[in-house]
């Protein structure tokens, strides 16, 4: 492991045109959220069965697609279209290092592990952190990958260099540091930190918060007698025993939901409603206004979550397809596009020429297919009626060749019963 004096001393790396710190101030966090507040919004998946939801479907539809790799072709590109995701110009690549690492990321994730995980991390942080493993007998070759918590995370700012690398906060208080080629570093720019990513939960913190309280609320009512609170009022001034002895009977008689409404006896004392009830609080309006704002904040309808009036096949095909290309396929471009671009140049030579790529999670659209095929027929059976030859004309169209069977015969029959005779 490089230490960060050895990362500043290996060149100018991410050399940046402007300062973007006042100062280099190594373990400095220039975020406007602290590690406490990244812990607090990681604690939202389990604290909110809205986020938890959300999260939950987000992270695993991301980590249930399957990836393949490429090897980039650079003559008769045209030729050549990977099977799995369309794109021309490439080869299916069967193996390489980097894609048994990623299939298999260490010895305790499956790559669908670390993906779920990081893109956990990602939906209620706005950051994924990836730790790259070596070993010191095979120097600079990459061995496995570990995703940490963000929490735990902390950019180091230069003056120069824009980076410097990176402290890991253990658990037990140990700062470790990380140079540059050892975090790959995955997030949602933050318009505010140029080194920290902003999530969805950031920006609906209060509507959680809000809906934690309600809830809570709602379960203090319930152990509480299932009856708003009131006030005794005494004609004097309580002495310590008989404050406990007050107290200790008003529990054991009324409190909990199996002792509600009981008729209450105060010797001496008065007891003062309070005027709240659960309609005019409205907490029910309250918890639903809270669902409807974080969902708003992860950009999600309704029937993304199942919560659909109307419920048959074509909006069910509809509803996955629109999750797919607007919830899937963003989260999975930033998972490729680190790959190509941060992990893959670790290899050297042999990450070079090479790229990672999905398989494509948008279900087909059975009705444009037809309507895409009939549309291409017709065109070709046009060009072919003008004299067009028909391979040349499915190449046009976007079909493929076909062999055309000679025409059969004219038997005497057709022919007298073409004459009416």
């Amino acid at each position: 492991m490089r230490s960060l004096v050895g990362a500043l001393l290996g060149g100018v790396k991410n050399r940046a045109p402007v300062p973007y710190v006042a100062h280099d101030v190594i373990g400095a966090n220039t975020s406007s959220f602290s590690q406490r507040d990244r812990h607090g919004h990681l604690q939202a998946m389990g604290s909110n069965g809205t986020v938890f939801a959300i999260v939950s479907r987000t992270s695993i539809s991301t980590a249930s697609v399957d990836w393949h790799m490429h090897r980039i072709r650079v003559r008769n590109a045209s030729t050549a279209v990977c099977p799995l995701c369309d794109k021309p110009g490439v080869d299916l690549l069967e193996d390489h290092l980097a894609l048994r690492i990623w299939n298999k990321p260490n010895d305790f994730y499956t790559r669908q592990e670390l993906v779920e995980s990081g893109q956990q991390h990602n939906d209620l942080t706005g950051e994924t952190w990836l730790i790259v493993e070596r070993d010191e007998r095979l120097p600079g070759l990459p061995l496995g990958l570990w995703v940490v918590r963000p929490d735990r995370m902390e950019p180091v700012p230069s003056k120069e260099q824009f980076l410097a690398g990176y402290i890991y906060r253990a658990p037990g208080g140990e700062r470790i540091p990380l140079a540059l080629d050892e975090v790959i570093q995955i997030r949602m720019p933050d318009p505010e930190d140029p080194y920290r990513g902003l999530g969805p939960v950031q920006a609906a913190i209060r509507d959680v918060d809000s809906a934690r309280l309600a809830a809570e609320w709602n379960r203090n009512f319930f152990l509480n007698s299932a009856e708003p609170g009131g006030i005794i009022e005494t004609d004097g001034r309580l002495g310590d025993d008989e404050f406990n002895e007050l107290q200790a009977r008003w529990s054991e008689q009324h409190r909990g939901v199996s002792r509600a409404h009981r008729v209450a006896i105060l010797e001496g004392h008065k007891w003062v409603d309070r005027k709240y009830t659960i309609r005019d609080m409205q907490f029910t309006e309250l918890r639903t206004l809270s669902r409807d704002m974080i969902r708003e904040a992860y950009g999600l309808p309704k029937f993304a979550l199942g919560d659909v009036d109307d419920v048959n096949r074509a909006v069910a095909e509809t509803s996955k397809a629109w999750f797919a290309e607007q919830i899937t396929v963003p989260r999975l471009e930033r998972w490729k596009l680190a790959l190509n671009t941060e992990f893959l140049p670790l290899f050297g030579s042999t990450g070079q020429g090479v790229e990672f790529a999905y398989n494509d999670p948008v279900p087909p659209d059975a009705t444009a297919a037809n309507e895409a095929r009939d549309s291409k027929t017709a065109a070709w059976a046009a060009l072919v009626r003008e004299g067009a030859h028909p391979d040349d004309a499915a190449d046009v169209v976007g079909l493929p060749r076909m062999r055309m069977r000679e025409p059969a015969p004219v038997t005497e029959s057709q022919i007298e019963g073409a004459d009416g005779g």
